[in-house]
């Protein structure tokens, strides 16, 4: 049996694609990675018109029904582009809301979710994806049973404390940390806010949301792989050594080749984990999307040789993300641990 995108998926692929194609994706990146976000709040705003978000979002909150291998579709398209921004992280805090009993906390978020007029982060750790431009902080406890929607602003700050707040209660983010990829700007998870919900059912919502994160997570490398090599193919078609293009050498072919089959192996686990949604499909579709991408970024590197270690030149924006995305809301060991835990092969 063969699973392929149907024609309305393909052409959702294409028109995303030409409009990322048109909006100079590399110039937004990098004033992204500086602090400056008004080109990709622009590009964010197109996004959502394209009706991304709204398929992270269920029907009666506004948006048009979680569509996963949809979502699937644009997150390739959203990595082959290298686009800035908590997109995965959104599509996270949709998939949580939406899982609670008590409606009220979707009814008052998603819409705005769904249109792209907010933007969201959820922090499950130490830190929060882009926490300064995002418009819905949500975090959740070690434990997975609270969910609490941190302030956003000073006036929205709890009043009842006589002292000050420490530093990591505060509403506005310090700085940003240290990444693997600039455009990934992490900041210290915010603390305190709005108790949302807790119990049981905060772990329900929070394991879903994992999920529908890993597979995005997983869409996006394999978009950010696929650039790398056609980047590097059209590369080695260029430069030359001994009067002939690289690209005609027969190690540079197996290498290319290499990579051109794990990532195509990759696809089908991905489309694959979108239908059924399977901790252990959507981890085995992960760690598969990733380490290929990874060690496309590796060839990617050794082909272009010292140019493709240049800040200034594209291949770095993709370079670095394939590195960053590898470890995203679980790493290797972790996706493998789990596809072993459900009795699957490795």
């Amino acid at each position: 049996m063969r699973f392929l995108l149907d024609t309305e998926q393909r052409a959702f692929a294409d028109s995303l694609g030409a409009m990322l194609t048109a909006a100079d994706t590399p110039s937004v990146v990098r004033d992204w990675s500086r602090g400056e976000h008004a080109g990709g709040r622009a590009l964010w705003s197109r996004i959502a018109e394209a009706g991304l978000f709204a398929l992270a979002v269920p029907e009666e909150y506004g948006g048009l029904g979680v569509r996963p291998v949809e979502l699937t579709v644009a997150f390739v398209e959203l990595g082959r582009h290298a686009v800035p921004g908590p997109l995965v992280e959104t599509v996270a805090a949709a998939t949580v809301l939406a899982g609670l009993d008590d409606p009220g906390p979707a009814k008052r978020l998603l819409p705005a979710l769904a249109t792209g007029e907010s933007t969201a982060t959820l922090a499950t750790g130490p830190y929060a994806l882009d926490a300064d431009v995002a418009d819905v902080r949500l975090t959740l406890s070690r434990t997975n049973t609270e969910l609490r929607l941190a302030p956003t602003s000073p006036e929205d700050a709890p009043s009842s404390h006589l002292t000050p707040p420490p530093d990591d209660a505060r509403p506005t983010p310090r700085g940003p940390r240290p990444s693997l990829d600039p455009a990934r700007r992490l900041f210290p998870a915010p603390s305190g806010g709005e108790l949302l919900a807790a119990g049981p059912q905060v772990a329900e919502a929070a394991t879903r949301a994992l999920a529908h994160a890993r597979l995005a997570t997983a869409a996006q490398s394999l978009g950010v792989g696929l650039a790398l090599l056609d980047r590097t193919v059209a590369y080695v078609k260029q430069r030359s050594q001994f009067g002939v293009p690289i690209g005609s050498f027969q190690a540079v072919k197996h290498q290319l080749a290499d990579v051109k089959i794990a990532l195509e192996f990759a696809r089908p686990l991905l489309f694959g984990a979108a239908l059924s949604l399977a901790p252990a499909d959507v981890a085995a579709a992960k760690v598969t999307a990733c380490e290929a991408a990874y060690a496309t970024a590796r060839t990617a590197l050794q082909l272009h040789g010292a140019i493709g270690y240049t800040a200034e030149y594209d291949l770095s924006l993709w370079l670095t993300k394939a590195r960053a995305l590898r470890t995203a809301w679980g790493g290797p060991r972790e996706c493998r641990a789990l596809v072993v835990g459900a009795g699957g092969q490795w």
